[in-house]
């Protein structure tokens, strides 16, 4: 038999009985309760919003892509609400603003042409050439790159040098050697390699100006010098590209000559994203008859059929600039480049002419700059 369980009753003189209340149970008075935590307002919300702005400009202008940027305004809603404000977004960087074409999509639109509408060269510039070469929107697009140059911006300039050149956008007849010339030696002077390159061509073999060998000469010299300047101050150390050997297939050989094989150049975020988003879409023909610039650092399409020059020695690559050919001669084509008929051939020492529209607008060109 299970034990019964008992409970405590109490008994009433009517013979009623209840259980009975347990006794609570009490807390010693020297105990006391643990006080509440008070964490107090964020450290961010105290920081001031000029200072905050500060820092959002330093880091616009210090980005090495535009993630590191991006991921930092998306923190929270103060980051966000200050990161795109005109002033911060006038001071971002090349870098910042270099958006893959495998990338590319609306709100990377929306971005680029925020960040243009406040004031930022680099953003007007790759906006401005993206939408001239890519997204077809001629007018809109020279209006950017017209915009940053106007604030001197040097490969906007030299930009619209090539479009002037070439007459992109419209007819053979629209070209203006004079306007490009005149852009060339603006970019020139801001210290542009490229048009340095341009304008010691143009000089040397007057073309658009009057022919002027010896300054020409002069500009090609200042664009090895600046171009090997830009090497020193990259941090590289001279015995891994000063070799007294064969020039190499890769790399840039600025001072070929001497057995000096200096790397290439950093390519322009516009210009690597003109190259990806024609590789992204077709390879080397941007369209029906139409050819890409064989300068792979370049990425610029043809705008019309036989827009651009082309070698006249081997007839396979064309350019849409004589600083193109001339860097693409020392990166490659020196190595590749042969007569495609036997009597076809340069004058004895490498140098090429560029052919160029099919009506016979031949260019000599002296790819040894």
């Amino acid at each position: 038999m299970l034990p019964v369980r008992q409970t405590k009753r109490v008994f009433y003189s009517a013979g009623v009985f209840t259980p009975a209340r347990k006794r609570r149970r009490c807390v010693s008075s020297s105990i006391s309760p643990a006080p509440e935590t008070n964490t107090g307002p964020n450290l961010l919300d105290s920081i001031p919003d000029d200072l905050v702005v500060s820092i959002l400009c330093k880091l616009a202008s210090t980005s090495r892509c535009p993630a590191d940027f991006i991921s930092v305004s998306m923190t929270c809603k103060r980051l966000n609400t200050l990161a795109t404000c005109p002033y911060v977004l006038s001071r971002l960087s090349r870098k910042a603003i270099a958006i893959k074409a495998q990338n590319w999509s609306e709100s990377a639109h929306r971005f680029l042409k925020r960040s243009a509408d406040a004031g930022s060269l680099e953003a007007c510039y790759t906006l401005g050439m993206i939408r001239f070469y890519c997204l077809q929107n001629r007018g809109n697009g020279a209006s950017l790159m017209a915009k940053a140059a106007i604030n001197s911006h040097a490969p906007a300039l030299y930009s619209l040098a090539v479009i002037q050149f070439n007459g992109s956008g419209g007819s053979k007849n629209d070209k203006d050697l004079r306007a490009g010339v005149a852009l060339c030696a603006r970019a020139a002077f801001l210290g542009h390699v490229d048009a340095l390159r341009e304008l010691g061509h143009c000089l040397q073999d007057g073309y658009g100006v009057p022919r002027n060998v010896s300054e020409g000469r002069r500009f090609l010299v200042q664009a090895n010098a600046r171009e090997l300047a830009a090497v020193l101050s990259s941090g590289i150390e001279a015995c891994s590209w000063l070799t007294l050997s064969q020039p190499q297939t890769h790399g840039c050989p600025l001072l070929s000559d001497f057995g000096c094989n200096v790397p290439a150049p950093e390519t322009h975020p516009a210009n690597r994203f003109l190259a990806d988003w024609f590789a992204l879409r077709g390879g080397d023909s941007p369209g029906d008859g139409l050819r890409l610039c064989s300068h792979g650092g370049c990425g610029r399409p043809e705008i019309r059929k036989h827009e651009f020059r082309r070698c006249s020695v081997c007839g396979v690559v064309n350019y849409c600039s004589r600083a193109c050919q001339a860097l693409d001669w020392k990166l490659r084509h020196k190595m590749d480049c042969a007569p495609a008929e036997q009597g076809a051939a340069g004058d004895g020492e490498g140098n090429v002419q560029i052919e160029g529209n099919v009506d016979g607008d031949n260019v000599p060109v002296v790819p040894m700059s």
